[in-house]
């Protein structure tokens, strides 16, 4: 998946902890402004890439190492607003009907592939889960998207999960993936999940 990402926007993928991880590096300024641009046709949507983005632009802009040091441990300081107001308008709390981004549909294949879990339990019922630290806004997205009706669920603090059994919110979720494909491991779990959805 990274090879991929590499080929169309440059960098490098390696290697890293004796074989454990795959690191996609960019060290060219230019490719990096290029990234930039994406983020600015297709805005992240997680309240700490948010932060980080901003901090990255921020610090191209001030070409400063001693900038960057003193100011490196508050690149977060505006998510908690952020998070209120939600990057689709102000919801934080609450399920509400907003407008999801055009670019939605790719954009949740790749949340699905960090952050999903397709599971099969011992007594072959299945499920699909998917939680985020702090965005709860992002996981009503989740559930608006695929026409959930459960609740999203607090497990513990700020972590805010959603687990789907419905048959046909599954099959939304299955179909959804036939155009907007997975890519990397979590491909895999799909498929298995599939043929024992069938």
């Amino acid at each position: 998946m990274l090879i991929k990402i590499a080929k169309v926007i440059g960098g490098t993928v390696r290697i890293t902890g004796k074989g454990q991880y795959v690191i996609w590096v960019v060290d060219r300024k230019e490719t990096i402004q290029e990234i930039i641009r994406i983020f600015e046709t297709y805005p992240l949507l997680t309240s700490k890439k948010i932060c980080q983005l901003e901090f990255l632009k921020t610090c191209l802009l001030k070409n400063s190492v001693d900038w960057y040091l003193a100011n490196r441990n508050s690149k977060f300081i505006n998510q908690v607003t952020i998070i209120k107001s939600g990057p689709f308008g102000g919801f934080a709390k609450e399920i509400n009907c907003f407008a999801l981004p055009n670019y939605f549909n790719g954009w949740i294949s790749g949340f699905i592939e960090a952050e999903g879990c397709f599971s099969i339990r011992k007594d072959d019922k299945l499920s699909f889960s998917i939680g985020q630290n702090d965005d709860i806004y992002l996981i009503n997205a989740v559930k608006q998207f695929f026409g959930a009706t459960n609740k999203v669920r607090s497990i513990k603090v700020n972590f805010y999960f959603l687990e789907i059994y419905k048959k046909e919110v599954l099959k939304k979720i299955i179909n959804h993936f036939n155009n907007y494909p997975l890519l990397g491991e979590k491909a895999v779990s799909l498929q298995k999940f599939n043929q024992k959805f069938k």
